[in-house]
């Protein structure tokens, strides 16, 4: 029975081979484009370095573009024997490789970038190749010197509003770069500085630091809930926004590059892949009679498993990144995307 590949131009160029309904399940593969690396195409495929090292006899991170490399390995019909893992990253710590970043490191894991330096000890941004980091544990409290009784010092040690750390806005800077290097979202930013909108200029000072007082006009909602409203007015604000690879910002997105951000924006953090948020204890499944407008549609296409995403705007229709139109809106009703169709379902209260 000869095997039909099925090529789906959705969430970048991803080549899969696979036998539906059986058992069998050829070497999914990736030719290498250029500026890719080893890391950056293991995350694309939820592989580990190592595995794809593995499989492709590498004894180095060095690769070449136009090189094919197996991404996933395929299944035989009789067990194999499943190689030996040597990850770099253990369940407490992870091995810096070039390219990486705190915040790419710090989004993998589910911290934010202050919490990973301060679990590291660090004062600054900067990191380097072959680096160990503890990417798990809690944060003790630095321990204070006691206080005499009677003293001016007892006076100083009364709790007291602390003022907030600003920064002073520099050409080039935009609210999503600000609020990356401080470990905020971009909904906390503007609230600290009550703005409405997006736009800030050079020499604006913002506070950076310290906790936003509701109004009392503001509506009383969970803080762990996004409001409907808001994810979709933002997502649409992005329609238009071409696909990039690994995309994370405005500049350009990938499918679950862009749902990661939109909900940042209402103050909420998502898993990075589409598969990691689908497997989120946080996301309940609903039926598709009782899906509401904020929810997350999730579709079956290049290999089993949810692989791409997008979040319900009503009316049968979501707002998603394809990888040939970018940020756009779609029927779940097309032809295409109702075959592929695999559940709805909601962040939790």
């Amino acid at each position: 029975m000869n095997k039909t590949k099925v090529v789906t131009a959705v969430c970048g160029s991803l080549i899969g081979a696979s036998l539906w309904g059986s058992s069998v399940f050829a070497d999914e593969l990736h030719k290498v484009k250029s500026g890719e690396t080893l890391w950056r195409i293991s995350t694309k495929y939820d592989a580990s370095v190592s595995e794809i090292k593995s499989w492709n006899k590498l004894d180095s991170n060095l690769i070449r573009v136009g090189q094919t490399l197996v991404v996933e390995k395929g299944t035989d019909a009789a067990p194999q024997t499943q190689p030996e893992k040597t990850e770099t990253v253990s369940a407490t710590t992870y091995k810096v490789q070039s390219g990486d970043s705190l915040w790419a490191i710090a989004n993998r894991y589910g911290l934010s970038v202050s919490e990973l330096k301060e679990l590291n000890g660090l004062t600054s941004n900067v990191i380097y190749s072959g680096q160990n980091l503890t990417v798990t544990g809690e944060v003790s409290p630095k321990p204070s010197a006691p206080v005499k009784k009677g003293t001016s010092e007892e006076q100083k040690a009364e709790p007291k509003q602390e003022t907030n750390d600003t920064y002073t806005v520099k050409s080039g800077d935009s609210l999503w770069v600000i609020a990356t290097k401080y470990g905020i979202s971009v909904a906390h930013l503007k609230n600290l500085n009550n703005l409405s909108s997006n736009v800030i200029h050079s020499g604006q000072k913002l506070k950076v630091a310290g906790e936003v007082t509701p109004s009392p006009t503001q509506t009383s909602t969970n803080n762990n809930t996004a409001s409907s409203s808001g994810l979709i007015a933002e997502a649409k604000k992005h329609i238009g926004t071409p696909y990039q690879w690994g995309g994370t910002s405005p500049a350009g997105f990938d499918c679950s590059g862009f749902l990661q951000y939109v909900f940042a924006q209402e103050g909420l953090s998502i898993p990075r892949t589409v598969a990691s948020i689908y497997a989120d204890s946080r996301m309940d499944s609903v039926s598709g009679s009782n899906r509401q407008v904020g929810d997350l549609v999730f579709f079956e296409t290049y290999k089993p498993g949810a692989s791409h995403a997008g979040i319900y705007v009503g009316n049968n229709s979501f707002i998603h990144t394809g990888s040939t139109n970018g940020v756009e809106i779609s029927s779940l009703s097309s032809n295409y995307w109702s075959q592929r169709y695999i559940g709805t379902k909601r962040l939790s209260h």
